[in-house]
């Protein structure tokens, strides 16, 4: 797969190097200086431009890319990234901090595919690491394990279940959200509805089968 990442930061640089450890491609927008010189060193492919403007997404390949995402510090250009990035068929990952306002979430959420949130991410793994877990946070992970999102549907074997038994070895819930609702870190005791969504950190190899038993997908 082709991914354009816009902004080549902490988030995005790992991202960037996650996706090619993977086999992907990968090409990098970004404006400054020392970070376009850090991606090159890197061997990462980079167009040195303004991520909210399309002519250097196109120069980047957004016509031939499978997925954007919007990972700078800067909501404003994440945003438009990701809206030119639907334009071209694009699937759409936006970065934004946790202080949004819920009417700015809620604007977001209804105009791109993802919404990433990396500050709870940490504090996600933060908690699992003084809770006695084997979980690393997100900047820790190995190429054996996978940051995804499962919706709920109708008639998945988890609706009723409460999160804090979902929790397997190989698989471990770090956010919940009701349907287009902000995501949060669950409470134990948070009752699984259909339309809800789960991020969740899993080893790459169980995947299938925790899509199997937690929403009954072949």
């Amino acid at each position: 797969m082709r991914f354009v990442i816009v902004g080549y930061g902490r988030v995005g640089a790992r991202t960037a190097r996650v996706l090619r450890e993977e086999g992907h491609d990968v090409v990098v927008v970004e404006t400054n200086d020392l970070k376009v010189e850090r991606a090159r060193e890197a061997g990462v492919e980079v167009v040195h431009g303004d991520g909210s403007d399309e002519s250097v997404l196109v120069e980047a390949g957004i016509d031939d890319a499978d997925a954007v995402g919007g990972l700078t510090g800067e909501p404003n250009v994440n945003y438009a990234a990701c809206i030119i990035g639907h334009r071209y068929g694009c699937r759409t990952v936006m970065r934004i901090s946790e202080d949004f306002r819920k009417e700015k979430y809620e604007r977001y959420a209804d105009d791109v595919d993802e919404i990433v949130y990396p500050e709870r991410l940490g504090a996600a793994g933060a908690k699992t690491a003084l809770l006695g877990g084997d979980f690393n946070a997100i900047g820790d992970l190995t190429e054996r394990l996978e940051v995804t999102v499962m919706t709920v549907s109708e008639g998945a074997p988890i609706v009723g279940e409460r999160v804090s038994s979902l929790d397997r070895d190989d698989a471990r819930v770090y956010a919940h959200g009701r349907s287009r609702r902000e995501m949060t870190i669950p409470l134990p005791g948070t009752t699984i509805e259909v339309g809800d969504r789960l991020a969740l950190i899993v080893e790459q190899a169980a995947l299938d089968d925790v899509r199997a038993a937690w929403l009954g997908e072949a």
